[in-house]
């Protein structure tokens, strides 16, 4: 059974209510999405007794076209209709969240939609510069943040060059990254941050999808992997996992 992403207590109109978000990096076809999401809200429903505000959010350009947003059924006397928000990241206006400065949403922005009169290395290249601009307590982490989620649809090389380019003129990225960056280098210090960042988040995952005791169990090989490439290959593994096995068996087949 899938666990939901994340369900959070919130009060909305002066009640306490749940907003439950769930993060596709594709379509779900086993179950489809809307059997999924009328699980997931009325099991929220059971268990807390709370009104649920329930969202499912596609972070891949080419997903959540079909999502209907409703789970249906049509049968006399017995019609069943549990409603959700669909949000294509592609489907926002990426230069809006840019402008605003939303601390939280920009590192999403290499997702999001841009206008056609820049290129995609282009509107990468953008989103880096106000990234670098916000101020925020670990910038080495924000950035390796939207380096982690760019990854799903730019190649880790080009965001390496990119965040190298746009943050030289700045303070290097390198002090917020790791205490070592000075001595291995300006762009070594980068991608470390970026494979630290992406260790963390595959652990986190894994708790989402499988449990903590799960994710302890995977920490301290996952701790010990350095390559890039294959933190990468286990980060989409994990978003994907229904079964400890199966994350494993990932493991296994990425192995040196």
């Amino acid at each position: 059974m899938h666990q939901a992403d994340l369900l959070i207590k919130a009060v909305y109109n002066d009640k306490e209510v749940l907003v439950h978000f769930e993060f596709q990096t594709t379509d779900s076809y086993d179950p489809e999405m809307s059997l999924r999401m009328a699980g997931y809200i009325i099991r929220a429903i059971e268990m807390y007794r709370l009104p649920v505000y329930s969202n499912v959010i596609y972070l891949r350009p080419d997903a959540g076209k079909n999502d209907p947003g409703r789970y249906t059924q049509n049968i006399e006397n017995h019609n069943i209709l549990i409603e959700y928000q669909v949000f294509r990241l592609i489907d926002l206006d990426g230069q809006q969240i840019l402008d605003s400065r939303l601390t939280g949403l920009v590192p999403f922005t290499p997702l999001m939609g841009h206008k056609t009169d820049i290129d995609a290395d282009q509107w990468l290249r953008r989103c880096v510069q106000v990234a670098d601009s916000i101020d925020v307590p670990n910038k080495g982490a924000y950035l390796g943040n939207l380096a982690i989620l760019g990854n799903i649809v730019y190649d880790s090389q080009t965001i390496l060059d990119i965040i190298s380019e746009e943050t030289m003129q700045h303070p290097p990225i390198a002090e917020y990254v790791a205490p070592q960056a000075h001595e291995k280098g300006y762009q070594e210090g980068i991608e470390q941050g970026i494979q630290e960042g992406t260790r963390k988040h595959i652990l986190e995952v894994l708790t989402l999808q499988l449990g903590d005791a799960t994710a302890q169990n995977f920490k301290a090989s996952i701790e010990s992997i350095d390559d890039l490439q294959r933190l990468e290959v286990l980060f989409r593994a994990a978003l994907q996992a229904k079964h400890e096995d199966e994350f494993r068996q990932t493991i296994n087949e990425t192995r040196e």
